[in-house]
C-alpha cells in the first residue's frame, strides 16, 4: 500500500480559479518526490491540500489508507500530527530559542500544560539536540530564532519537522527565500536526513536542477494537471517544454 494516494483531486478557489484538475498521484514509502512546474501550476495547492491547509473541492487523499478529506475535529488533528511541514517562510517563533522552536515539533504528543511549562520528554530533548547537530546548529541552541540567517532558520524548520516523527514530510518551496548556494546546502541536508530515516517526502521546488539532484522522482504540473511523472533522468528537454511551455534554455 502506498503511503500517499491521491485520486481525482480538484481545487477550485472562490475566485473561480481551478488550481488542480483531477490529479492522480501515488507515492510509496521512502520516496523523495519533487513537484515542479511554472508559477500557478498548482504546486502549493497540491501540498496544502494533502495536510488540509487548503480544502479540496473534490477527490480523495489517502495517507496510510486513511482519507484525510473525510476527517474533521480530533481525527483530523491526529492525522495532521503524522504530517511534517517545512514552510517557505520558515514559520518560526522569533522570540523563542532555536531549541524551543525545534521542540515545538513534539507538541502533539507533549500535552498542553507540559508544553506550557516547557517540560518536554527527555527523549524529545535528546533527539532535538541530535537533530540540531545534524543540521549544523549545535552552537546555536540557545540563540533566538530572529538572530539567525535565512539558511539557519530553514535548518531549524527541518529539525522541528523531523522531531515530529512524521509518516509523511511536506516541504513547500523551502529554498525560495534563499540564495543559490544556501539553497543547495539546505536541500543537501534535507535529502541526507530523510534518506537516513527512510522518510517519505514531497517537496515543491522552483529550482529544477536542484530538484533533479535531490529527488528520486519528479512530478511536473502544468495548469493543475500532472504532465510528467518519472525519475530525474527522464526529464528531457521535450518534457521540460511540456511542463513549462518553452524550451529549457529559452531566454
Amino acid at each position: 500500500m502506498p503511503i500517499l494516494k491521491i485520486t481525482g483531486l480538484e481545487k477550485k478557489y472562490a475566485t473561480g480559479d481551478l488550481a488542480l484538475r483531477g490529479v492522480d498521484l501515488s507515492i510509496d514509502a521512502g520516496e523523495i518526490v519533487a513537484i515542479i512546474g511554472p508559477s500557478g501550476a498548482g504546486k502549493s495547492s497540491l501540498i496544502r491540500c494533502v495536510n488540509r491547509l487548503v480544502e479540496p473541492t473534490a477527490g480523495s487523499i489517502e495517507i496510510d489508507g486513511i482519507d484525510v478529506v473525510s476527517l474533521s475535529g480530533s481525527q483530523l488533528r491526529e492525522q495532521r500530527s503524522r504530517i511534517g511541514m517545512i514552510f517557505q517562510s520558515f514559520a518560526l517563533v522569533d522570540r523563542l530559542s532555536v531549541m524551543e522552536n525545534v521542540l515545538c515539533g513534539a507538541l502533539s504528543r507533549t500535552g498542553f500544560w507540559a508544553s506550557w511549562f516547557r517540560k518536554f520528554a527527555e527523549g524529545d530533548v535528546d533527539r532535538a539536540l541530535t537533530l540540531l547537530e545534524k543540521v549544523g546548529l549545535s552552537d546555536h541552541v540557545n540563540k533566538r530564532a530572529d538572530a539567525l540567517s535565512g539558511g539557519q532558520r530553514q535548518r531549524v524548520g527541518i529539525a522541528r519537522a523531523l522531531l515530529q516523527k512524521p509518516l509523511l514530510l511536506l516541504a513547500d518551496e523551502p529554498t525560495a527565500s534563499l540564495d543559490p548556494k544556501t539553497s543547495k546546502e539546505v536541500m543537501t541536508i534535507l535529502r541526507e536526513l530523510v534518506t537516513e530515516e527512510g522518510l517519505t517526502t514531497i517537496v515543491n521546488l522552483h529550482d529544477v536542477p536542484l530538484a533533479k539532484a535531490c529527488a528520486t522522482r519528479i512530478v511536473g504540473l502544468s495548469a493543475g494537471k500532472v504532465v510528467f511523472d518519472g525519475p530525474p533522468s527522464e526529464l528531457t528537454e521535450a518534457v521540460w517544454e511540456t511542463i513549462y511551455g518553452e524550451p529549457e534554455m529559452a531566454g
